[in-house]
C-alpha cells in the first residue's frame, strides 16, 4: 500500500506542477475541468446513481461546464451566484453535518453534485488566469495540505475530545485547533514575505485563514459522511494507495470555492 501512495504521488505531484506553472489558459480549464469531472463521477457513484444515470449525468455536465465557461470569458460570474456557494459551505454543511442528511440519486442529489464541483472548477480557472498567477493558486492549496497534516500529528497526539465520532471517528477538536494554529502560522510568515496573494490587515487575514481552516475539515468531513451513508470506504480506485480522486480533493473543494467566492463578494485583495 505505501509502495503504491508512492509511486502514485511521483506520477500525479509533477503532473500537477507542471499544469499548474505551464498550461495555457485553455489547457489549464480543462485538465481541471478534468479533476472537476472525475470528482463528480465519485460522488455520483457514491451516492448510488446507476451507471447510465451517471453517465447522463457527466455528459449533461461537461456540456453544461463547457458553455459555462464560454460564457465566462466574456463576463463576471455574478454575485449572486458566489452568495450561494458561502450560504452553502459556511451555513448548510454545518447543518448537514450535524443532523447527518442523506443524499439519494434524485434531483437533489443531481444539484448537490453540482454545487460541489463546479464552484471547485470555476475556483481553479479564476484563480489562475494565468501562469504568472499559479504560486497565488498554489499557496492556497498549501494551506489545505497544512490544516490537513497538522489536525493529523496533533490530533494523534493530544486528541481526547472527538470532533465528530460518528463521521470520522480519528478526527478531534484538538487537533482541529492545532490545524487553526498552524495555518495562522503559515498565513503570518506567508504575508511577511509577501507570498500571500491577499494583502489585508493582519487580523484580517487571521480571521480568513481561520474561516479556510474550519471549511477545509468541513470538506474532509461532508466527504467522509457522503461515503460513510453511502456504505463505501474509498470514492473509486482510481489512484492507488490514495482512493479515488474526490478522496483527494475534497477540501480543496470546499476551500477553493470559499476562498474564490470571498474574493468576488468581499472584493479581497
Amino acid at each position: 500500500m505505501l509502495k503504491q501512495r508512492i509511486l502514485t504521488a511521483l506520477i500525479l505531484l509533477p503532473l500537477m506542477i507542471g499544469m499548474l506553472f505551464g498550461a495555457n489558459n485553455s489547457l489549464w480549464a480543462a485538465f481541471s475541468g478534468l479533476i472537476a469531472l472525475l470528482a463528480l463521477w465519485e460522488y455520483a457513484r457514491i451516492v448510488h446513481f446507476t451507471h447510465v444515470q451517471n453517465l447522463l449525468y457527466l455528459l449533461l455536465s461537461a456540456a453544461g461546464g463547457f458553455c459555462l465557461y464560454l460564457y465566462h470569458q466574456q463576463t463576471y460570474t455574478p454575485v449572486w451566484l458566489q452568495i450561494v456557494v458561502l450560504l452553502f459551505w459556511l451555513i448548510l454543511v454545518p447543518f448537514w453535518l450535524k443532523f447527518k442528511w442523506k443524499v439519494k440519486a434524485n434531483l437533489l442529489g443531481v444539484l448537490t453534485g453540482w454545487i460541489l464541483m463546479l464552484p471547485f472548477w470555476q475556483a481553479l480557472i479564476s484563480l489562475r488566469p494565468d501562469a504568472r498567477s499559479a504560486t497565488a493558486l498554489l499557496s492556497i492549496m498549501a494551506l489545505v495540505w497544512i490544516a490537513d497534516i497538522a489536525a493529523y500529528f496533533v490530533g494523534r497526539t493530544f486528541g481526547k475530545r472527538k470532533l465528530a465520532p460518528t463521521i470520522s471517528p480519528n478526527k478531534s477538536w484538538e487537533g482541529a485547533i492545532g490545524a487553526v494554529f498552524c495555518v495562522a502560522l503559515y498565513t503570518v510568515i506567508l504575508q511577511q514575505r509577501g507570498w500571500l496573494p491577499v494583502n489585508l490587515p493582519a487580523w484580517q487575514t487571521m480571521i480568513l485563514a481561520a474561516i479556510l481552516t474550519a471549511v477545509s475539515i468541513c470538506g474532509d468531513l461532508l466527504e467522509s459522511w457522503l461515503k460513510r451513508a453511502g456504505g463505501v470506504k474509498d470514492s473509486s480506485k482510481l489512484l492507488p494507495g490514495h482512493g479515488g480522486v474526490f478522496d483527494r480533493v475534497d477540501s480543496l473543494i470546499a476551500v477553493l470555492s470559499v476562498y474564490a467566492a470571498l474574493v468576488v463578494c468581499f472584493n479581497i485583495k
